[in-house]
């Protein structure tokens, strides 16, 4: 089974995942700046039994990320899965305290960058194997302001929505073969997260992806194809189709 690569991982929703996946069999490819984040992310998926390589890339250098993902597929004979998750630039403080009137021209581009170009980069870097296979999944998660506006994350929610906005028209175009983009936006503070509020709910990592079919709260929209060859793993993970050619959890 070809590899998932997780772009912009970390130590909770990305290596959640690469659990996740792994343990349906898929190898995983790590994609982060820190290379020795990179080594104890694939320490602990080897610990697991999981298959994994690191290849260190910053999001916003587009060359660096289109060759570390051109050697992720090399290692691992393609890319099946991409998984795009770049919280922003800065810190969670600064983008929390980002409001609608602080956005500026130069606070609001390192987010497009990070969020929006990095995202576009790692797509087109791994769409032509997909195309030419007939078979790809591409999910992109950003945070809930890129659904419903807030107060806060103001810059980084306007990046998230462009995203959003893309993925989904990607969906629509790439859907007749065989390929699927999927958008999930999370409304929760992942535990071990830096920044969280005091008293604030923490959600752990893996709860986020194995428990959408029962959370009430709107954690997550995700919107995919039915289409999708990885269809068996998203519903092994709870994910319930609710109409035809989405996936939707509420």
């Amino acid at each position: 089974m070809p590899a998932i690569a997780l772009v912009a991982a970390g130590a909770r929703l990305g290596l959640s995942l690469g659990k996740i996946f792994g343990g349906h069999g898929f190898d995983v490819a790590l994609i982060a700046r820190s290379t020795e984040r990179l080594g104890e992310l694939t320490g602990k998926l080897a610990a697991e039994g999981v298959t994994a390589a690191g290849f260190p890339a910053d999001v916003t250098d587009r060359s660096a990320l289109a060759a570390a993902l051109d050697s992720a597929a090399g290692r691992f004979g393609g890319i099946g899965v991409l998984h795009y998750s770049s919280p922003g630039a800065g810190t969670t403080e600064t983008l929390r305290g980002t409001r609608a009137l602080d956005v500026t021209v130069d606070n609001l581009q390192p987010q497009i960058e990070c969020i929006c170009y990095g995202a576009i980069t790692a797509t087109r870097t791994v769409l032509p194997a997909m195309l030419a296979a007939g078979a790809g999944t591409l999910l992109y998660t950003t945070g809930a302001s890129s659904v419903t506006p807030a107060p806060v994350f103001a810059s980084a929610g306007m990046a998230g929505a462009a995203l959003r906005k893309w993925a989904l028209t990607l969906n629509s175009a790439l859907a007749s073969g065989g390929i699927y983009a999927g958008h999930v936006a999370i409304g929760t503070w992942i535990a071990g997260a830096p920044g969280a509020p005091e008293g604030a709910a923490l959600k752990k990592p893996a709860l986020l992806y194995r428990s959408l079919s029962t959370t009430v709260t709107r954690l997550f929209t995700i919107t995919t194809t039915r289409r999708s060859p990885y269809r068996k793993v998203l519903l092994s993970l709870g994910v319930k189709p609710v109409r035809i050619g989405y996936f939707q959890a509420a």
